[in-house]
């Protein structure tokens, strides 16, 4: 593959002027002044209309598009303030500016609580009713899901202190640990030279073919994480705390709990899925015994898990990334390729890899009237062809969900990496089709060391959580030593003996976000891997009859259950050991890339 000189992506910034022009942009105060207005007048004109038990469904309907409106309104000055501090960490306005979205949020959104609460309260017979009338079908999901929350809402006084406390509590945890992280670099010698890496740098080393750079760059990480750790540490158990005092309060039966609810599973299925990805452990340790062998090593480290293996390709351009992932969606759909097309000529990107940039990858899809926004930290490795393609599946994924409008414009979390991971595997089996012999042993490889980070390192990590949620519940604080043994048990768990777990290892829960923003969200990634393992199955099997399923299922967003929307392609998730049989075909990619070493 030829290489492009841009493989860093220099100068792909992304343009926000779609949201504001700049934090300067005196629409945003203009704004929010406007929103806090109309939220109060909606507090004023509805308050009581939904438990007084007069409610009619044209007037609720005419109540829920008020609702949106307003929410719509306040999201998009937050997700500008989110996406302009993602981008410029180290700047202190950047800081303020999100500091301030999420006052005015807290603002705007205690007026609007009552209707949570009046509608949770509403007796179930008067509220069906409302749900089944027409006028409601384009609020019925919504409708229906707010109701779970029933036996777990609070007062509205009580809800209003929660979230207006929370900008100085969770939230400004959360936001310290993007910042110690964005800060932080990590002194690394490498090619004769000693330099200062920020973690994405760090990070992608690990990647590198000279044992010597990945051992360098291992202790580099561990050394900052571990400069740092009093503070990491203190973040981490503060927040674990504050979930738990949500979850006494809220009176959810554990911690993981609130997470199933919004993601609108039960809990005994995502526990089939953890034990399904748990039996599975064996074709990790059989790999990595495998790749121990092919390395010529006598031992095989936590830092040799990423070492490419057979032929290495070279650096690829990210203008031939961009090439490789829309060849790949038009092969399956025209019209994905079109919309990912649209990411790019727009300028909704940034891709460019700079000091002060938060350090990992998301697509954010701000709100229904604009489009989604893609971050990455792109240097040209075929890792980061495939974290490109998969922030555009969610791109994707959310610019045809817009049409459903705010209150259905996002799907749950399973749902979302569903789509991601797929647009994943639609770019592999591109390179695998065009790939030469010489380059599919390292393309298997790359493809089974991904999935492990999916399936099984997802795995491992809601285990750690699991873990680190009870103990903090049942001892109190915990050591950053307490915490890194818990961390290591999750991963022996599915290394086994087939990975030699360094010291240095042990503080590597440190850095990872998700625990931080999105506790228990990990499995998500599993349940996404797993059925998109199954969905692509389907489609070799129905070829362009699957497309539209897919297509259906990535254009109505939230507006069902995750369940009712998987079915739309012919899958259904509650088949007796679906799990297990997702788990099957990475067995079959493993011996696939046994017979050509």
């Amino acid at each position: 593959m030829k290489n492009a000189k841009n493989y860093k992506a220099k100068g792909v910034k992304w343009d926000l002027s779609d949201l504001f022009c700049g934090p300067n942009d005196p629409r945003i105060s203009k704004s929010a002044r406007r929103c806090l207005r109309r939220a109060d007048d909606f507090e004023k004109k509805y308050k009581n209309a939904v438990s007084g038990g007069k409610l009619s469904a044209a007037r609720l309907s005419e109540m829920l598009k008020e609702l949106a409106a307003i929410s719509e309104s306040a999201a998009k000055i937050y997700c500008y303030a989110q996406l302009f501090h993602s981008s410029n960490t180290d700047d202190p306005a950047a800081g303020a500016l999100l500091q301030y979205a999420r006052e005015q949020y807290a603002d705007i959104h205690g007026y609007l609580l009552f209707f949570d609460i009046e509608w949770v309260k509403t007796p179930e017979k008067k509220a069906q009713a409302l749900m089944a009338d027409s006028k409601l079908s384009p609020y019925r999901h919504f409708l229906k899901t707010k109701r779970v929350y029933k036996s777990h809402i609070l007062s509205g006084k009580e809800e209003k202190i929660i979230m207006e406390k929370s900008v100085t509590g969770s939230s400004a945890f959360k936001r310290l640990f993007d910042e110690l992280l964005a800060d932080m670099r990590f002194e690394v010698k490498a090619g004769g030279k000693t330099e200062k890496l920020n973690e994405t740098q760090i990070l992608s080393l690990l990647y590198n073919p000279d044992r010597k750079v990945r051992q360098s760059a291992a202790r580099a990480l561990t050394k900052g994480l571990g400069e740092n750790s009093k503070t990491l540490s203190f973040i981490f158990n503060t927040l674990v705390a504050d979930h738990w005092l949500d979850d006494r309060m809220r009176a959810y039966e554990n911690p993981m709990s609130s997470r199933n609810l919004s993601n609108e599973v039960d809990g005994k299925l995502v526990e089939s899925l953890l034990e399904a990805c748990e039996e599975g452990y064996g074709i990790v340790s059989r790999y990595y015994r495998f790749k121990k062998k092919i390395l010529g090593l006598k031992t095989f480290a936590d830092y040799d898990r990423y070492a490419p293996v057979a032929s290495v390709r070279g650096k690829i351009g990210y203008g031939e990334a961009r090439k490789i992932i829309l060849r790949s969606l038009k092969r399956f759909s025209p019209e994905m390729e079109r919309v990912a097309r649209t990411f790019f000529t727009n300028n909704w990107i940034d891709a460019e890899c700079r000091t002060g940039k938060y350090g990992g990858a998301f697509s954010h899809s701000t709100v229904p009237s604009v489009h989604p926004y893609i971050l990455m930290n792109y240097q040209g490795t075929p890792r980061d062809v495939m974290t490109l393609a998969h922030e555009l599946g969610h791109g994707i994924h959310q610019f045809l969900s817009r049409k459903n409008g705010y209150f259905h414009c996002n799907a749950t979390l399973i749902t979302s990496e569903t789509a991601s991971v797929f647009s994943e595997m639609l770019v592999f089996q591109e390179l695998k089709r065009e790939c030469s012999e010489k380059d599919r042993l390292a393309l298997l490889c790359g493809k089974l060391e991904e999935s492990f980070a999916t399936i099984f390192r997802q795995t491992v990590m809601t285990r750690f959580e699991q873990s680190f949620h009870s103990a903090r519940r049942e001892e109190g604080e915990l050591t950053p030593e307490r915490v890194s043994g818990l961390w290591m048990d999750a991963n022996r768990a599915m290394f086994g003996n087939s990975v030699t777990l360094t010291p240095d290892y042990g503080l590597w829960w440190m850095y990872i976000p998700h625990f931080i923003h999105s506790p228990f969200y990990c499995y998500s990634y599993s349940f996404g891997e797993i059925l998109v393992l199954s969905l692509y199955e389907e489609y070799t099997r129905r070829g362009n009859d699957f497309v539209s399923g897919y297509m259906d299922l990535l254009s109505s967003g939230g507006n069902d259950s995750p369940e009712a929307l998987i079915r739309k392609t012919g899958v259904d998730i509650n088949t007796p050991g679906f799990w297990r049989k997702g788990v099957g075909f990475l067995e079959e990619l493993l011996e696939e890339a046994l017979s050509l070493a």
